[in-house]
């Protein structure tokens, strides 16, 4: 059987959320197809330690403020999907969740979505799948002959698990660090933190919020045909939350430049010394998880899809949301996906009245 809602959303995390807000209010007929088998998209699968960039009050979905807890600055991972879950619940969003879309395809002047749970045959999609689920891997020699463990982000959880053990923790981003701080702090692990550059650290009173203002000062400098301004990326690549601080201060967290290759005991530096390692974690970043739009045949240089805001250029009836600055400013984000979110639901809404 297939349905015919107005709208389909893929993917139920933040991005989703946001869209799901707006096109209720708008008056849309929507579903959105998760393929989670709970509330809380990507936040529910982080590292136990992590927290927010900001306080609760600046990292809110539209319509409703993240509540503060006592004693907690900044939200921790599980404060963020009890948010989600209640948000959803809260609004009412028409979320099925344990449904995996794997094609978007043009049907006439519809789209057909299909899922392992059937087929749906909308006016518009919004992709808001994220990219959690796609951790990037970077070509390093030796790395299939290297016998210890091999972990991504996405499958860090805490230093308990690495105990008594020699980690290199590749990545110069906040991720890397985070984790590096994480296991460094512990005082139970050996540690050595990778990076291909020298890691640039922002001023410790930037935070999220100092960011997203940042980023869109940025989208509209642009916009307006104006100098870039550098964005995020101006001020730096690390924000500095306590035990990210805690760690540098305590001469815990000094990088090391990025070693040669694996060798089936550890690694090689470039220097030609070598060193025993018991796993390696790639904290390397991630691609837009975008597999199931293949059959549109959109995918433009760097693997991203062109779009107007987010609109898809090859597709007007497609729009991606909550995969960085080119689907918005500060997309990525639970501050700054609302104002996307907003912005396709009414084009959406627009074209749909046509």
């Amino acid at each position: 059987m297939t349905r015919t809602p107005q709208v389909v959303v893929i993917g139920g995390g933040q991005a989703g959320l946001a869209a799901g807000y707006h096109l209720r209010r708008l008056g849309l007929g929507f579903v959105i197809l998760d393929a989670g088998a709970a509330p809380g998209g990507a936040w529910q699968h982080m590292w136990d330690s992590l927290h927010l960039f900001s306080p609760a009050a600046y990292s809110s979905l539209p319509g409703r403020l993240m509540p503060a807890r006592t004693g907690e600055r900044y939200p921790g991972a599980g404060h963020v999907v009890d948010y989600l879950a209640h948000y959803e619940k809260h609004y009412d969003l028409p979320v099925r969740h344990g449904v995996r879309v794997h094609a978007v395809r043009r049907d006439a002047d519809r789209l057909l979505v299909e899922s392992d749970s059937g087929t749906w045959r909308a006016g518009a999609v919004i992709s808001a799948t994220g990219t959690w689920s796609r951790p990037f891997l970077p070509a390093v020699p030796g790395r299939s002959t290297f016998a210890g463990r091999q972990l991504r982000t996405v499958n860090y959880r805490r230093p308990a698990d690495f105990a008594g053990q020699r980690v290199v923790v590749v990545g110069g981003g906040n991720s890397g660090a985070q984790i590096a701080a994480d296991l460094a702090l512990d005082g139970r692990v050996e540690v050595t933190w990778a990076t291909q550059r020298p890691p640039r650290f922002l001023a410790d009173d930037i935070d999220g919020r100092a960011l997203f203002d940042a980023a869109t000062a940025r989208r509209r400098a642009l916009d307006a045909g104006r100098s870039d301004t550098g964005g995020v990326a101006s001020l730096g690549d690390i924000v500095a939350v306590p035990s990210v601080r805690a760690a540098r201060d305590a001469q815990l967290l000094t990088a090391k430049p990025m070693f040669a290759q694996l060798t089936p005991t550890g690694v090689r530096w470039a220097d030609g010394s070598q060193s025993d390692v018991d796993a390696v974690i790639w904290c390397t970043g991630f691609r837009p998880a975008l597999a199931h739009l293949a059959p549109l045949n959109l995918r433009g240089p760097r693997g991203h899809i062109p779009t107007d805001g987010t609109r898809a250029l090859g597709e007007p009836q497609l729009h991606l949301l909550g995969y960085g600055d080119w689907t918005g400013a500060a997309s990525a984000t639970l501050i700054g996906v609302g104002r996307p979110a907003r912005d396709a639901a009414a084009q959406i809404a627009h074209a749909l009245s046509s």
